[in-house]
């Protein structure tokens, strides 16, 4: 693990709230910007990831990371406690980029009572209902951020000591992320998860590693799965949805903050990863915001 302190950290809560379900609680192929923080009090479910079916039940708390496609599956009772959170863009350090975290820890004594005394401070972060549809869009999220920004400083600041307590559970058992087991392309996946903001081409890359083009796209195919220029559009494109989602900026600047200075480029690069151009994007997840109750 990388030496972190806590000035490294720029967490963002963006709701917080308790559910019971009642077999309703059925959403398929949900993928968002922020990470999604469960603690379960009664009743189970079930959250299909990549790595397989997870059973979520009481007395345990789960983290899905932000960008994780998944699926969630209720048949019966299930109250659970919920916390939104992603980490502030415009610095380069991410923890949900540096590190694996475990999807379950088992409760401490004391987090019931945390995570009431969040939900006490936040009652305005509440969700009106749980359908990702009606709250995973540009007008929600930003709404939400501004509200989290316009709490009092003493209930920002008890509020972000207790998200840094179970985020703690988690990371005690993270691990950092290594993609790959040769050394050089582990090196080279941390160098483009902390420079995004910055062009990124091939003999860059390759230079660092001191291998040549042609032998360092081979090896990082071998060891990634993707070539580098894949793997590094990917990255930059989920910053781009979560810029899109959770600021105002226009979208000439977040292209040039991700290091794209041709912005005909950018929107071409972005439609083909999310099949929409970035202003579509935005303005098709600011016209799903309207409350379903």
């Amino acid at each position: 693990m990388r030496d972190y302190t806590i000035n490294d950290l720029h967490l963002v809560m963006l709701n917080v709230g308790y559910c019971h379900h009642d077999g309703d609680w059925n959403w398929k192929d949900v993928k968002s910007p922020f990470a999604r923080l469960y603690y379960v009090t009664e009743g189970s479910a079930q959250v299909v990831m990549p790595d397989g079916v997870h059973t979520l039940t009481p007395h345990h708390l789960y983290l899905i990371p932000p960008n994780t496609l998944h699926s969630d599956i209720c048949t019966s009772v299930f109250d659970h406690y919920y916390v939104h959170i992603y980490e502030d863009p415009n610095f380069d350090s991410n923890i949900f980029d540096d590190m694996d975290f475990p999807f379950e820890v088992e409760e401490f004594p004391e987090d019931a009572g945390l995570m009431k005394r969040l939900l006490e401070l936040n009652p305005q972060m509440r969700l009106p209902q749980s359908n990702p549809q009606s709250y995973d869009n540009q007008s929600s999220l930003f709404s939400n951020i501004q509200v989290s920004l316009n709490r009092s400083f003493p209930d920002r600041l008890e509020s972000r000591g207790i998200l840094y307590v179970f985020g703690a559970r988690f990371l005690r058992r993270a691990k950092p992320k290594e993609q790959a087991t040769d050394s050089r392309i582990r090196k080279t996946l941390k160098y483009i998860r902390h420079h995004l903001s910055e062009p990124i081409d091939v003999g860059t890359l390759s230079e660092q590693v001191f291998l040549t083009k042609d032998h360092f796209i081979r090896l990082f195919r071998k060891q990634t799965g993707v070539t580098p220029n894949v793997y590094v559009t990917d990255r930059k494109m989920e910053r781009a949805e979560l810029l899109l989602l959770s600021t105002d900026m226009p979208l000439k600047q977040i292209a040039h903050d991700l290091g794209y200075d041709d912005m005909s480029y950018f929107i071409k690069i972005f439609k083909k990863y999310a099949h929409a151009t970035p202003q579509q994007y935005r303005d098709q997840r600011a016209a799903s915001s309207i409350p379903r109750l």
